[in-house]
């Protein structure tokens, strides 16, 4: 359900610290395409967990670097898809000029698979005439895709000449 009072004082204030709420609480799936139309620039670059990664993408087909607002709408739809939102909370927000900074953390399970997991998660975010036109979203990339693990190992090593060892054994 969309929580329309924080939109509505985000319109009015165009406050870059309020525009990100605003957006941030009505990010569920029933919600977000109202939020990114009156709080997202047509032409916003999204970044989500990488610039650019092809084999990440396919286990986390929206990853990389996109623009457009479309792009914020499939996004938070496919976490409300992919995932059940047990726990999203925003520890702490700050900002200076256009620029908003936000920590929390958030408990998913994944629908397919039930593995549960929780992670931190920072934003940063640019507002410019209370319109999102940047939004960097970084999480524990190995924990969301390992949400999705249903068998396999890794075989690592990393450091030369290091041990060896197993990943991923249940």
């Amino acid at each position: 359900m969309a929580n329309l009072a924080a939109i509505d004082k985000a319109e009015k204030s165009k406050a870059p610290i309020d525009v990100v709420s605003a957006f941030l609480a009505n990010t569920a799936k029933d919600s977000v395409e109202h939020a990114a139309n009156r709080l997202v620039s047509a032409d916003a670059t999204y970044v989500s967990l990488n610039f650019e990664n092809p084999e990440l993408q396919q286990i986390e087909p929206w990853t990389g670097t996109r623009k457009g607002r479309q792009i914020y709408i499939d996004t938070f739809s496919n976490v409300g898809t992919y995932w059940d939102i047990n726990d999203f909370a925003v520890t702490d927000i700050f900002g200076d000029g256009e620029k908003v900074a936000v920590f929390g953390s958030f408990t998913y399970t994944s629908v397919g698979v039930g593995n549960r997991f929780t992670s931190p998660f920072s934003i940063l975010a640019k507002v410019v005439d209370g319109k999102i036109v940047y939004f960097q979203f970084m999480e524990d990339t190995y924990a969301s895709a390992k949400s999705f693990r249903v068998r396999g190992e890794w075989v690592i090593q990393s450091t030369k000449g290091g041990k060896v060892f197993g990943v991923g054994v249940k």
